[in-house]
Formats: C-alpha cells, structure tokens, sequence
C-alpha cells in the first residue's frame, strides 16, 4: 500500500512533464506582445529575486510600477533590486523580507504593507518548491502545501480590501498564480492536506498545484459576486529551466542539464504567461482562466468541482486562522 501510494504520484507527475516536454519540443514560447505602461500602480511578487519571479519583477518595474519582490533571501534580494535599478527601470523595486512558509511572517508584511497607506494593482503569487524531502513549515504544514499555497492563500486574503480597493471599472487589480502542469497529476485528499499517512514529494507539490487552480476559480466567484474589480487568473509556464529542479534524483538531475538546455523554456520565457495575465490589454477584466503558452487552456476536470472549491477555501480558512488574522 505504502510502495503504490508513492509510485502512483511519481508516474503521473512524470507523464505530465513528458507530455510537457513533448509540446515543446514542437511549439516555441509564445511572444509576449508589447504591453500598456503601468506608472503609477504598485505590485507585490512573491519569489522575485530569481527566476521566472525576477524576470516578472524587472519586465513590470520596466513598465512604470512600483514592485516589492518578496522572498526569504536577503541577499538575492539586494542584488535583485540593484539589478533593476540598473537596468534603468522607470519604475521602482524594493525588496522585503517575506517566509512564505512562516504564517507570522506573512501577516507581518502585511500589516507592513497596509502602513504604508499604497494601494495595490498587481499580485503575482509566484514562490514556490518542487520535490523536497518530507519536512513540515513552522506552522505544523507539509512543506509544499505550506510555501507554495497556503502562504499564499493568507497573503491574497490579508491584502484583498487593498485589491478591492485599488481596482477600477475598466482597470481592475489582478492576482496571478503561478501554477503548473502538474496539477493534473494532482489530487485533493481532504482528510489528509498534510500528507500524513503516506508521503510523496510528488503528490504533495501536485497537490499544493493543484490547490491554487482551485483556489483562483472560487476567488473569482467571489469577487464577481461582489461586484469587485478584481480579476484572479492561474498560469502554467511550462517547464522552465530554474532553481526549482534541483531537488529530482540525482540520475533525473544528470538526465534534466542536457534536456534543459534544448528543451525548457528560459526564465524570461517562463515569466512571460504571468506577464500576459498581469498586464495585457487582452486580459482585463478577464477572471478564472487557467493560461499556458499564451492560451487559455482547460485544466483539471477536478478543479472545476465548485464543492471541492469551497471546501478547500474553508479549509484553507480554518488552517491559516483567516478570522484571527
């Protein structure tokens, strides 16, 4: 029982990235188009000292906003800013300090952000881990479900009045997730989000994946329901050559660098579909897409299950203590 409950996640996760593979080796990345400057409005992006987060970071920055890179590396932080500011950005980039995996730290910066009176355009939850050993955040979480969504989850929560308020008929707010593939391979075992009885690196990052595509369509219901001018869409970018695979076995690791350097996509490229969500004309005051190469995309049949969404949110709401926060 406890072999199939692992080997069941892994070969799935693995088709899905074949099948992934596969497409690019035929379709090149999708050009993003020239997008609207954004002067004068402010973003937040999580995971944005490197990777497909800085690309987000720097491109946005470039197009007049005012980006806070949030991530947990203060020293990549720095040197991400300084990167922007040299590129000569005519917008602005601060770094703060931000663990994704510590629900104290999230409601920190944002109480932090709330101080500063700014209102808030932009969201591009995009921090996330792939495959760790099993390991639990501060909080008591299974890693992945931990960083990836529920950091995530409390985030968009605490900062959804700011979102609310700063959107505009005609120039909504909007909130990207930073999902993937992987979420096919993704299943939602409500009685054990914390992957207790029998772990898998794969299942659990299939499932946090899985997780925001469901959390992203409830929230849009939300948010039309009220009224609000506030889009949420999810973003797959397909597999992109970062940091984030450096925990596959080290045969996969050695298999993956010459694959990679043909096949993945560049972190810019990667960070272009967060772009197109986050920016485009095409997008405003468009919700509830599940994005992929420039496309909207069907994604899971699961994650369509309204039930399962609401389930999940008030989960998520009791886990992270929303009422209390």
């Amino acid at each position: 029982m406890w072999l199939l409950s692992v080997l069941v996640p892994l070969v799935r996760l693995y088709f899905c990235g074949a099948k992934v593979l596969f497409y690019q080796m035929f379709y090149r990345s999708f050009k993003l188009p020239v997008l609207p400057k954004q002067c004068g409005r402010v973003a937040i992006v999580t995971g944005g000292t490197r990777g497909m987060g800085f690309e987000a970071a720097r491109h946005l920055a470039g197009l007049g906003m005012h980006v806070f890179i949030v991530g947990n590396e203060k020293e990549e932080g720095t040197k991400a800013v300084q990167k922007i500011q040299e590129d000569g950005a005519e917008g602005k980039a601060e770094f703060v300090f931000v663990d994704l995996t510590s629900l104290k730290s999230v409601r920190q910066f944002a109480q932090t952000f709330r101080d500063r009176g700014l209102p808030l355009h932009l969201l591009v939850n995009n921090a996330g881990t792939m495959l760790v050993p099993e390991r639990q955040t501060e909080d008591g979480f299974e890693f992945h479900f931990g960083l990836n969504y529920l950091g995530h989850f409390l985030l968009t929560n605490l900062l959804l009045d700011i979102l609310k308020e700063s959107g505009k008929p005609g120039r909504c707010s909007r909130i990207v997730n930073m999902s993937s593939a992987t979420h096919y391979a993704g299943i939602m075992n409500m009685d054990d989000l914390n992957r207790r009885k029998h772990y898998s690196s794969h299942g659990a990052y299939a499932q946090s994946k899985l997780a925001l595509v469901l959390f992203t369509y409830y929230l849009q219901e939300q948010m039309m329901a009220g009224g609000y001018h506030v889009t949420a869409n999810a973003v797959d970018p397909g597999m992109v050559d970062t940091a984030l695979y450096d925990n596959l076995w080290t045969l996969a690791q050695m298999l993956k660098k010459p694959v990679a350097k043909i096949l993945f996509r560049t972190p810019a490229e990667g960070a272009s579909i967060a772009l197109l969500a986050a920016a485009s004309s095409e997008f405003e005051g468009v919700g509830a897409c599940y994005l992929y190469n420039g496309e909207k995309r069907s994604s899971a049949e699961v994650s369509y299950d309204t039930e399962l969404q609401a389930k999940l949110w008030k989960r998520s709401s009791e886990l992270v203590a929303l009422q209390k926060a």
